[in-house]
């Protein structure tokens, strides 16, 4: 196909797709003439994950260009491919490794990893944002003096840990590593705010169920 079918196929404005080609995050087509080429189904393929990853994930340029490579790199197993586009997406604040409050929440932490069996996140730990972001909101709660027990947050963990089971279940639905890497990305992001949603939801359901007399 001509980029004008590739546009109007994928949905992504010629211009966008000219960037994309300039900045390597889309392989260049098969030349047929000096200004003309010919796109292929993996030129599409290609798009919905750049897609995912810079108008979903809101990855910089870079970053996505280094998460491709990834998604594509044999030597890597499909969790490593899968986690470099995970670790990539914006995360929240960073611990303040001054703060005495951080260094209670990253004990706290790592206790609920050992509880939970989560022999990955034990190994990864400060290397991992997701570990870094919960440290830091853990030390909120513990500068706020609000409860953050272990046995709280395991009600927490274990409610994570139902639904990791069944994000993996839906993205292994997908074929190939490239389109398993775009869809944990886009799941991931997506479905962010539908568990937020869901969870005030039930919180609303569950209050009208006690209070409202």
């Amino acid at each position: 196909m001509r980029l004008a079918e590739l546009s109007e196929r994928s949905g992504v404005p010629t211009a966008t797709i000219k960037y994309y080609l300039r900045e390597r995050l889309l392989p260049p087509g098969e030349r047929i003439t000096a200004t003309q080429a010919e796109y292929g189904e993996e030129h599409l393929r290609r798009l919905r994950l750049v897609r995912s990853l810079i108008q979903v994930g809101r990855m910089p340029v870079a970053t996505a260009r280094e998460v491709l490579a990834a998604s594509e790199d044999e030597s890597l197993s499909q969790n490593a491919r899968m986690g470099a586009a995970i670790w990539a997406l914006p995360h929240g604040p960073e611990p303040d490794e001054d703060d005495p409050h951080a260094a209670r929440a990253r004990a706290q932490v790592d206790a609920v990893l050992r509880r939970m069996d989560w022999s990955h996140g034990q190994e990864l730990g400060d290397t991992s944002p997701a570990y870094r972001m919960l440290v830091a909101a853990i030390a909120s709660l513990d500068r706020l003096g609000y409860p953050h027990d272990t046995e709280h947050l395991l009600v927490h963990a274990r409610l994570a840990g139902e639904l990791a089971v069944a994000d993996l279940d839906l993205v292994e639905t997908y074929d190939t590593p490239p389109e398993r890497v775009e869809a944990v990305v886009a799941l991931t992001v997506l479905y962010e705010p539908v568990l937020l949603s869901l969870r005030r939801l039930a919180q609303t359901e569950e209050s009208g169920r006690r209070f409202e007399k």
